[in-house]
């Protein structure tokens, strides 16, 4: 597609939990699966604003005259969610993880912050809005393309938790709902659908980089606005795979260029990355002065106390350079407390121990779908310390751990080595009588005979050297 044609335009909105307790409350921010304590029913009304005028969203949910059951949890939820008391103060933590983001995204923070209401109408908030303030604006971050425009980044609190839609009603739980979230949002910026992936998955590690946001299915969510040539802006909601973006806005700009004008709406992705349509675009006077909470002050001292995380593509960076690894390896091992622990207790090249600590488990899962859980810490130092005193070679280890993950008795008799004369006099003798043969049926051969007990790199320098 001839994206500059078509005058695309992207934008994203990116949600993440934050792992503290939740934000207008001190209830825990987990999710249970435990029977609930007690059942909420209720309906929507679409009453007039103070202009007189009742929201098109409002009105086209009361046309359903459908309602809400409430699923509430003792343990996870109290009469803040149930909306049968005023918000307490603002979670700090969670301010102050929004913060941290807000600095490593070059923005302006918003002082005093102000917490408003947003107008929730599709019964996820018993309170018929959700609350969220303004943190920050007016940052950007820069790309292979050019650099983005930060509009703004919120904190807000999460929605309840959708479990049963059902004809007449929808059942919600309250463990989910207001859980601490940061809102990040982008400018309009984006013109390509790869380079909207990229600015997500760098907003993703710039979150990751922090340490204080929640991680796993349902704790992270993308929100695509599109728009094309002759086409009005499109919200998709509920990406969750990155690796899905430059296909859903492809299939997003196919069906606008067929639809032509069309109206403003809001769709939700499918797994095969094609949408559906979900309610019409909500309007712009939704937000409105959360009277609850008052003021919040953040003070120069407060912000010289926030200290900003080493960004992961920093340290995958560093991690490169001092331990000679590729960037996929480097990126699995940050963060991993064995491997910076194995290279300073073994004298292996690093790359090696990654290999052992990393690369083979998930071979051995993915190969032989074994559980690798099996194979211990105490499992990994023995075969390092095995490879260190060479009485393994290189290409028994991924064996041995296979044996382990069985939960199998090693035995390091049936690893041997050859001894080099040994070797090289049967590889010579083997050259010779296979004159003509490529060297890497040569090399299947000598390691079929010897495999786990010769080093495969050093083979191949011995035909090498017997082959001319």
């Amino acid at each position: 597609m001839n994206y500059k044609e078509l005058q695309l335009k992207i934008g994203l909105e990116i949600h993440r939990q934050i792992n503290t307790h939740k934000l207008f409350c001190h209830c825990k921010s987990e999710l249970e699966d435990s029977k609930p304590n007690h059942l909420l029913k209720r309906y929507l009304h679409d009453v007039s604003s103070e202009t007189g005028e009742k929201d098109v969203v409002a009105a086209y949910e009361k046309a359903k005259k459908r309602y809400a059951i409430y699923e509430v949890m003792d343990a996870s939820s109290c009469a803040v969610e149930t909306d049968e008391e005023p918000p307490h103060k603002i979670n700090r933590d969670a301010l102050d993880a929004v913060l941290e983001v807000v600095l490593l995204l070059n923005c302006k923070i918003i002082n005093p912050i102000q917490v408003m209401r947003k107008q929730v109408l599709d019964f996820s908030n018993t309170a018929g809005f959700q609350r969220t303030a303004m943190v920050a604006m007016n940052g950007w971050v820069e790309t292979k393309s050019g650099r983005v425009g930060i509009t703004s980044v919120c904190l807000e609190e999460d929605s309840a938790r959708r479990i049963k839609t059902a004809k007449d009603h929808v059942v919600f739980r309250l463990d989910r709902l207001g859980i601490p979230l940061i809102e990040i949002t982008t400018e309009p910026d984006i013109t390509t659908p790869e380079q909207a992936q990229e600015v997500a998955t760098y907003l993703g590690m710039v979150l990751k980089s922090t340490g204080k946001f929640k991680a796993g299915l349902g704790t992270i969510r993308q929100d695509i606005n599109v728009s094309s040539k002759g086409h009005v802006r499109v919200e998709i909601k509920g990406m969750q795979n990155l690796k899905l973006i430059p296909k859903a806005v492809d299939k997003e700009i196919a069906r606008q260029q067929k639809e032509k004008k069309g109206k403003g709406e809001v769709r939700n992705v499918k797994p095969d990355g094609s949408t559906e349509y979900l309610r019409p675009m909500p309007g712009a006077a939704r937000m409105y002065v959360e009277t609850d909470h008052p003021l919040i002050e953040i003070s120069q001292k407060e912000l010289k106390e926030i200290k900003t995380a080493e960004l992961l593509d920093e340290k995958i960076v560093q991690l490169e350079k001092k331990y000679n690894l590729n960037a996929v390896v480097a990126k699995e091992v940050i963060g991993n407390e064995l491997f910076l622990k194995c290279v300073k207790k073994y004298k292996l090249e690093p790359t090696l121990i990654a290999k052992v600590l990393i690369e083979a488990p998930k071979e051995i899962k993915t190969r032989f779908k074994l559980n690798v859980e099996k194979i211990k810490e105490k499992d990994y130092h023995f075969v390092l310390e095995q490879l260190e005193k060479k009485t393994i070679p290189k290409e028994a280890a991924l064996e041995i751990l296979t044996t382990l993950a069985k939960g199998k008795k090693v035995d390091l008799n049936k690893y041997k080595g050859v001894s080099a004369d040994k070797l090289e006099k049967e590889i010579k003798e083997l050259v010779q009588k296979k004159k003509g043969i490529a060297l890497n049926a040569l090399m299947g051969i000598i390691m079929g005979k010897y495999r786990g007990k010769v080093d495969g790199k050093k083979v191949m320098e011995l035909l090498k050297k017997h082959a001319k």
